[in-house]
């Protein structure tokens, strides 16, 4: 016997089970299934309403998840392409930037370990910590004066 199809507040859930979405996320994940104009936003304005879509939780795990491996610039990112309030994600990457140097130094510090021990392995590590996202100040600090904590 065939299951029914879930309901569109049920596959929310169900995503919702498996980490915070934002409300654009889900609204962008379920429009394909939505059947009839408006129940989309009904289903969503509901699980708002009872507090299962939380923005600020959203950001809260980006950040917990992401700022001990990401830089802010790619953190920032995640957080738009996420959909959320602009203001918030301005006020996360401020937070962000505090920690900067001492995050990037911690992802180098896992990585390589040692300081460059040329120009190409000096580029090398340059660019491994600007592909996670970190800023150009926090990477030449990071690099140059990697022993030094």
């Amino acid at each position: 016997m065939a299951t029914p199809p879930l309901s569109l507040k049920g596959r929310a859930l169900r995503l919702l089970g498996a980490r915070e979405h934002s409300r654009a996320e889900l609204e962008r994940k379920l429009t394909q299934h939505e059947e009839e104009p408006g129940s989309l936003a009904k289903a969503l304005d509901e699980l708002q309403a009872k507090g299962f879509i939380n923005e600020q939780r959203v950001l809260e795990s980006v950040l917990h998840r992401r700022s001990a491996k990401l830089g802010t610039t790619r953190i920032r990112q995640e957080l738009q392409a996420k959909g959320l309030a602009p203001e918030a994600v301005l006020e996360a990457v401020e937070q962000l930037r505090a920690t900067e140097v001492e995050r990037a130094r911690e992802v180098w510090r896992k990585k390589f370990g040692e300081p460059p021990a040329d120009a190409a392995e000096r580029g090398k590590q340059m660019r491994f910590l600007a592909s996670r996202g970190f800023g150009g100040d926090a990477i030449r600090r990071v690099v140059s004066g990697g022993a030094d904590d």
